[in-house]
């Protein structure tokens, strides 16, 4: 088959980090300077559900350092060893069908418009192979698989099946393995895809001869091996539907009559498996109990007074810089849990080929979900922090704080916690306290708002990531490798690349030039999620961020009101309106 992929020999599974040519993103405030000592780690106590989960000692480590590249390890086993800089198809024409490949999946994806490409003209022709000038470059059909200038960019939904499928003289390239696991879900339930491959694996060495399909079966497990390995490495959350497990269990049997070698690393693949849910279960029981904790309501807002009593972020952590570093932790936690499959899930029941409902309602997103839900509890906590204090003063300096709290995250390369705190500090509630905002020096507020302004589709946050993106790829340093995108912003570039594109041509093809872009996309945020945060960690202060109760809407823009009293009729009848209901709220619980 001609190469499936235009990144052929581009892949790299993490950059080099001895260019000296070292690139700081576009800050405003970055002084150059060596970054400030992080404290003695004190966030080192027994774990337990109801505690922190960023108090376990790493259950996902694994789990964080695994990307597209994650069987790298494997490929002596199973494989043809990887060379980074090797492109197996420099060729200008294309090669013969299934070739083997060994190119290395990795950080990029080409570096192509993200506009799908226009529907071909291509058809099926058997399996004669034909090509016609297509553009600047050549079109190509062999079958049921259509390639322009030697990258696939159709096909049927079978002969992409096909192509996945190892043999004893051929493996498929790796970056169409994560791009095709990632996009399949569009077409259909990963339990299908995977029964579907092992069939065609087992069945294509049959011969009729039980001694001759053994030795067959023994010389391609070892690929066999290495996709499923692949598969659970890159997609593990697949592997909770109870259905994947059994045919991974059958699989493995099989092998064991044929190899035992290739039944001993199909063991250890599933022991890994298995550690990794794990791990994600307890991750998820954990944030369930905080998110509980989190539910206890604030102290009563019938008074000031009584709002005083409450605890406030100052007495937490007084240091910006040391509260910037405990929300990074956070962000890279959470990250590290978030699967590449959620990004392709939140949209994939729209397709009218899924039957299979019940699994994509069953946790399709949940980490994705937990990690939006994040966001908003930071803005809200920001909110309620600014709006309790009964002081205009300590108003203020609860501002100023924040402010310097965000200029931090922008250096360290922290954007969803920065854009938290900016949306907690632009709510209306927190926007007309003029009296509070007038004691604040607001320079490094308007400079963070012009950094991540969303005209001209955040294009000033677009330039800062790239900084921050050519940073972390020649850093020198764990801190400077961190980049913690604006997470819904990546959620909403997918989207509309979805929603832009249809999945397939007239012809009953699949858009592959679509997948090819997703899988860019995606790629991307899996080197993001892998990085290990430099900083220690304060058990005490990130307790408080993610446990500490914070105000709804209403009871924050009551809080405002009593904080600086109406200006209008309009601001006294909501008052008033909000008085009595959170007070009959109050009494009936």
């Amino acid at each position: 088959m001609p190469p499936t992929t235009p990144y052929a020999g581009k892949f790299n599974s993490c950059p080099s980090y001895g260019n000296n040519n070292h690139v700081q993103p576009p800050s405003p405030y970055h002084s150059g300077s060596a970054p400030k000592p992080s404290r003695d780690n004190i966030y080192n106590g027994p774990y337990s559900p109801t505690e922190n989960p960023y108090d376990v000692p790493q259950p996902h480590s694994a789990y964080r350092t695994t990307s597209v590249s994650s069987v790298s390890t494997k490929e002596h086993h199973y494989g043809s060893s990887c060379t980074i800089s090797e492109n197996p198809y420099s060729s200008p024409q294309p090669h013969s069908p299934r070739q083997h490949s060994t190119s290395c999946p990795g950080r990029a994806y080409r570096h192509t418009s993200s506009s799908c490409i226009s529907e071909h003209s291509c058809r099926s022709n058997g399996a004669a192979a034909k090509a016609r000038l297509y553009g600047h470059g050549i079109a190509t059909s062999y079958g049921e698989m259509c390639y322009h200038d030697n990258s696939l960019v159709s096909a049927s939904l079978e002969a992409l099946i096909q192509h996945l499928v190892p043999t004893v003289d051929y493996y498929p390239d790796r970056s169409y393995v994560f791009t095709f696991l990632l996009s399949s879900r569009l077409f259909l339930h990963p339990y299908e895809l995977m029964t579907r491959v092992c069939h065609l694996c087992v069945e294509q060495q049959r011969s009729g001869d039980a001694l001759l399909d053994k030795i067959r079966f023994r010389e391609v497990a070892p690929k066999l091996v290495q996709l499923l390995t692949e598969w659970t490495e890159t997609f593990p959350y697949d592997f909770r539907d109870d259905r994947m497990m059994r045919c991974l269990k059958d699989m493995t049997l099989h092998v064991a009559r044929g190899d035992e070698y290739s039944w001993r690393a199909m063991q250890q693949m599933t022991q890994r498996l298995i550690k990794r849910l794990s791990a994600l279960g307890q991750y998820e029981e954990a944030v369930a109990a905080l998110n509980a904790a989190a539910q206890e309501r604030p102290a009563s807002l019938k008074t000031k007074q009584a709002s005083a009593q409450r605890a406030d972020i100052l007495s937490a952590c007084d240091d910006p810089f040391i509260l910037a570093q405990q929300l990074t932790h956070i962000e890279l936690d959470r990250l590290s849990f978030i699967g590449p499959e959620e990004f392709i899930q939140s949209f994939a029941m729209k397709d009218p080929l899924e039957n299979h409902k019940g699994f994509f309602r069953k946790r399709k997103t949940s980490n994705l979900e937990a990690y939006v839900s994040w966001f908003n509890r930071l803005s809200y906590l920001v909110a309620t922090e600014i709006c309790m204090p009964a002081k205009k003063k300590h108003r203020a300096r609860i501002i100023e704080f924040f402010i310097d709290v965000a200029q931090e995250c922008f250096n360290i390369g922290n954007f969803n916690s920065l854009m938290a705190i900016i949306t907690g500090m632009n709510m209306s509630p927190v926007a007309r306290l003029k009296k509070t905002w007038n004691k604040v020096n607001t320079d490094k507020f308007e400079i963070l708002e012009h950094q991540m302004d969303p005209s001209s589709n955040f294009s000033n946050y677009r330039t800062a990531l790239r900084g921050a993106t050519q940073r972390s790829e020649t850093a020198h340093s764990s801190q400077e490798k961190i980049v913690i995108p604006f997470f819904s912003l990546l959620i909403k570039d997918i989207y509309f690349l979805n929603e832009g594109c249809a999945n397939r041509l007239s012809n009953g093809h699949i858009n592959f030039e679509k997948l090819w872009e997703l899988a860019k996309q995606v790629s991307e945020f899996l080197v993001w999620r892998q990085v290990i945060c430099p900083f220690d960690r304060d058990r005490r202060i990130l307790q408080y961020l993610v446990t500490t109760s914070v105000y709804t809407e209403d009871e924050l823009h009551l809080a405002s009101y009593e904080s600086e009293g109406p200006e209008n009729n309009m601001e006294k009848d909501s008052r008033r309106s909000l008085r009595s209901s959170l007070l009959h709220r109050e009494n009936r619980s």
